[in-house]
């Protein structure tokens, strides 16, 4: 026998927003729309040994959460041969 689903009414339903970053050097990244409650996104940019530039994105529910991917990217730079990276996190703003 099927199971029914309730109905969902407006009142289960989570409100879904726009987030935006601006990160120091003028990129301006916009998330959405999302019903979850990230608070900081954070960008790898880093340079490969060929000399050309990859970037590494994302977005995390806090700041402490946001700082771990740190550890990550010093990690991925000793393992894929980075000749130099950059690591930044900003906060996320409801737009």
């Amino acid at each position: 026998m099927p199971r029914h689903r309730p109905r969902r009414t407006d009142a289960h339903l989570a409100r879904k927003h726009y987030l935006t970053a601006t990160l120091p050097d003028g990129y301006v990244k916009t998330i959405g729309p999302t019903a979850t409650a990230f608070t900081h996104y954070w960008r790898i940019v880093a340079v490969l040994e060929n000399g050309k530039t990859e970037v590494f994105w994302g977005h995390s529910k806090s700041l402490a959460e946001a700082k771990k991917k740190r550890v990550a990217a010093e990690e991925a730079a000793i393992q894929r041969g980075w000749r130099s990276h950059a690591f930044e996190i900003v906060e996320l703003v409801r737009s």
